[in-house]
């Protein structure tokens, strides 16, 4: 038989058990206070505190706790009493004032506000303001940058893109294409300094310029893979160079379809590679719209090999650099991962609809 004292018994109002039921099921956020009110149920259930404690994943003590603080001040022992500290001194109208003041006024000497200035124009510290900032995300420091496409076949490019990523067609391979042209084969004037403990590698700020190469690309959108080469020039000749290359490459996979999304770059678009797509069929070029090379997944890779490889690098001449490119495709095909696309057409456009609408909020916006 269990031992000890025997548990205070619990009846509920039925105000008090909407209430109880109410914060039980509070969401994430509020657990602690919805985990209470399950033992104070519980408790008027007629449940004993080790099957309380068992049933919730509970200590016994912890059971009881709530149960008798419940029994000497009903719902207002449930909730935390206030922490020993000092008072507040940052008043909410402060707090409202920082908030509104941050995004939609601007000091008379400055572009932004900054901590200091604002904590002189409100009487805070700048401790406060830096608190303040933080729970509301606020950064008035940094500023992003956006280009909204003009073209008028947007959407219809953008769902076909955006479909051969999530759906790609059967017996289809998808390759995003471009090049990453002008690529500097730059070398410190210098020696970098190595990175050590307590100390980030060091490399001088300026340099001495070697020559430039121009890399194309295509990535395979499901493998991951990547086909490249480096041209001194990025024309529409070394373009059909690639394309020859490319064709030669996919000559593997006879009878599939080979689907290439590319930008607006008029070397895409020269007649002649316009006949080169003619006289191969079984490839399918499909563009970007103007001012959205984002969709391109390559353009993703060129960012990968210019921060793993090339920026913080020193090169004495452009084979030199050309051979590190081939170096990091060699090791980038070992191992290849794919980029994963996880952005509908529809979720897309729904924000491209509201970048339109804070753009221009008097004019409708019927092309979504």
């Amino acid at each position: 038989m269990p031992r000890g004292p025997k548990p205070t018994p619990i009846t509920l109002t039925e105000d008090e058990r909407t209430k109880l039921t109410d914060w039980a099921r509070r969401p994430t956020s509020a657990q602690r206070l919805a985990l209470r009110a399950r033992i104070v149920l519980a408790a008027a259930d007629g449940h004993a505190n080790a099957t309380i404690a068992t049933d919730l994943r509970i200590t016994a003590p912890t059971a009881r706790k709530w149960r008798d603080r419940f029994s000497a001040r009903r719902l207002e022992g449930l909730v935390d009493e206030p922490r020993p500290g000092a008072p507040r001194t940052v008043t909410d109208e402060q707090v409202e004032s920082a908030v509104t003041r941050t995004p939609e006024s601007k000091p008379a000497n400055a572009t932004h506000w900054s901590t200091r200035t604002l904590a002189r124009e409100l009487g805070l510290s700048q401790t406060a303001v830096v608190r303040i900032w933080h729970a509301f995300g606020l950064k008035p420091h940094r500023r992003s940058s956006f280009k909204f496409s003009t073209d008028p076949l947007f959407v219809e490019k953008v769902r076909d893109i955006v479909g051969l990523y999530l759906s790609p067609p059967e017996r289809a391979v998808v390759l995003g294409v471009d090049e990453k042209s002008q690529i500097q084969a730059l070398d410190r004037t210098q020696p970098i300094q190595p990175l050590l403990p307590g100390r980030s590698e060091k490399a001088s700020h300026d340099y001495v310029r070697h020559g430039t190469t121009s890399l194309f690309a295509a990535l395979d959108v499901a493998t991951g893979k990547v086909i490249g080469a480096c041209r001194q020039r990025h024309r529409h000749q070394e373009f059909l160079a690639f394309l020859d290359h490319l064709a030669e490459a996919m000559t593997r996979t006879p009878g599939t379809t080979i689907h290439v999304v590319m930008d607006n770059y008029g070397t895409h678009k020269h007649p002649r590679v316009r006949d080169w797509f003619v006289r191969h069929p079984e490839f399918v070029p499909h563009f970007t719209p103007t001012s959205g090379s984002w969709l391109n997944q390559v353009e993703r890779f060129f960012a990968q090999i210019t921060e793993r490889r090339i920026r913080r690098d020193a090169f004495r001449s452009v084979t030199e650099l050309e051979h590190a490119i081939a170096e990091y495709l060699r090791a980038h095909n070992k191992q290849p991962r794919p980029f994963v696309w996880t952005k509908s057409a529809d979720v897309i456009l729904n924000k491209v609809r509201k970048l339109a609408e804070r753009l221009a909020p008097d004019q409708p916006v019927t092309n979504f």
